[in-house]
Order: structure tokens, then C-alpha cells, then sequence
């Protein structure tokens, strides 16, 4: 994430997340923690939609190696958001995705997060390259910031 605040145009792609009565927090806003439940689900339901992530049966699962998010407004319930999807790098094993999160219709990101998956063998856990077929979803997502 560069230093500069993120705006739509930064992202490949949009999802909208309802928010719930539970995500608040004593302060009247999204809690911190739920900003990381909102960036899973925006990155595994992109993938399953895709059809290149089956999390029950396939061979290879994503698990998170790093993270991170930046604060920049506010969010709370009741508020529809809409999220931005990006991936900034893809490795031979790893994918970078970051996620904007945007009041419903603002054009600047109230936050900005980031994960970097590894994806590895079900079963032993050990890194996997990524298949052609997922390379290509990912590959579809990669949009620099301006």
C-alpha cells in the first residue's frame, strides 16, 4: 500500500458487504478484527466465484502468512460497504491481494488492507504452485495504485 489514500480506480474489481449489528463495537464503529473477516470473505468468495477455490475438497488451500490494514475513516452499522479487490503480486506459490473498503458510493477508501496467502498441499502443508486456471483469476486482478 503506497502512502497516498486509495481511490476506486485503484481496484479491479467490487464487492458490497452488509454490515451487522455485531460488528460494532462499544465506540459506535466496525471493530478492528472484523476488517480482517471482511478481507477473507471478500478474497475467498471472489476465488469460489471464479471457480478456483473449492475450501472443502481441493487439493490446495491458501493460508495467511502476512497482514495488515490501515485506518483512514470510520465505518459502522448500519452502512453498506463496498469493497475493492486488487492483487498487487503474484508469486509462484503466493498471492499479495489488498482490499479497499468504501463508505457505499465514497471514491476514497475509509480503510486499506492487505494479505499474502501461501498456497500449499492440503494434506502435507508445504507450498504448491499455483494451477494455470487460478493463475489466470489472480493474474485478472492486478492493478497497480496510481
Amino acid at each position: 500500500m503506497s502512502g497516498a489514500r486509495a481511490v476506486r480506480a485503484d481496484y479491479a474489481v467490487f464487492q458490497a458487504i452488509t454490515t451487522r449489528w455485531n460488528d460494532n463495537d462499544v465506540y459506535g464503529h466496525i471493530n478492528n478484527v472484523v476488517f480482517y473477516e471482511f478481507l477473507d470473505s471478500v478474497v475467498n468468495r471472489h476465488l469460489i466465484e471464479a471457480g478456483v477455490l473449492d475450501f472443502e475438497r481441493g487439493d490446495q488451500i491458501g493460508l495467511v502468512v502476512e497482514s495488515g490494514c490501515r485506518f483512514h475513516a470510520p465505518l459502522s452499522y448500519p452502512q453498506t460497504l463496498e469493497a475493492g479487490l486488487r492483487v498487487a503480486k503474484v508469486g509462484t506459490s503466493s498471492v499479495r491481494y489488498e482490499v479497499g473498503l468504501f463508505a457505499e458510493g465514497a471514491d476514497e477508501a475509509a480503510t486499506e488492507a492487505f494479505f499474502v496467502h501461501v498456497y500449499v498441499d492440503r494434506a502435507t502443508r508445504r507450498p504448491k504452485p499455483l494451477g494455470e486456471d487460478f493463475r489466470q483469476v489472480v493474474e485478472g486482478l492486478v492493478k497497480s495504485p496510481r
